[in-house]
């Protein structure tokens, strides 16, 4: 649940999960950067909207409206004509592609550590079982408990 507590008319602080993030509506940030980098409100800009009971069109960037989407795809698209009919200049059309100047370094990749797992680091593991007789620390080849075939 996030608690959304206004500072001035503008500014906000939003705790979530004890985290706090400062939004401005006026600038359209967020401290997380998630606002101002894709330009439509984050989570915590959401909820300073829903609080507020503010309509999000306004902080969204044109972008996003459908006006725009049906502007930039009012223009036709044509198809390409046959490959023979294709009019390519000279100086492109005897260019010599070459592949890149880089080489890999010989030798195998350098080992990156494998990071640790929040299990691994508390030491939890888990505890083998004998699947026969579930006494802890056997298993079903070597289990002394195993029923006598007759």
């Amino acid at each position: 649940m996030k608690q959304v507590v206004p500072s001035t008319e503008y500014i906000y602080n939003v705790t979530d999960d004890g985290r706090s993030f400062v939004v401005c509506l006026k600038n359209k940030t967020c401290s997380c950067g998630k606002f101002q980098y894709e330009e439509i409100p984050c989570e915590h800009a959401w909820a300073v909207l829903k609080r507020k009971s503010l309509v999000a069109d306004g902080y969204c960037s044109n972008l996003y409206k459908s006006k725009t989407v049906l502007n930039i795809y009012e223009i036709p698209i044509y198809s390409l004509s046959d490959v023979a009919e294709w009019v390519i200049p000279e100086h492109i059309m005897y260019d010599e592609v070459r592949p890149p100047k880089f080489k890999r370094p010989p030798g195998s990749p350098k080992y990156k550590p494998r990071s640790k797992t929040k299990r691994d680091l508390l030491g939890l593991k888990g505890k083998h079982t004998c699947s026969t007789c579930e006494v802890a620390g056997n298993n079903r080849r070597s289990c002394r408990n195993r029923p006598q075939e007759v």
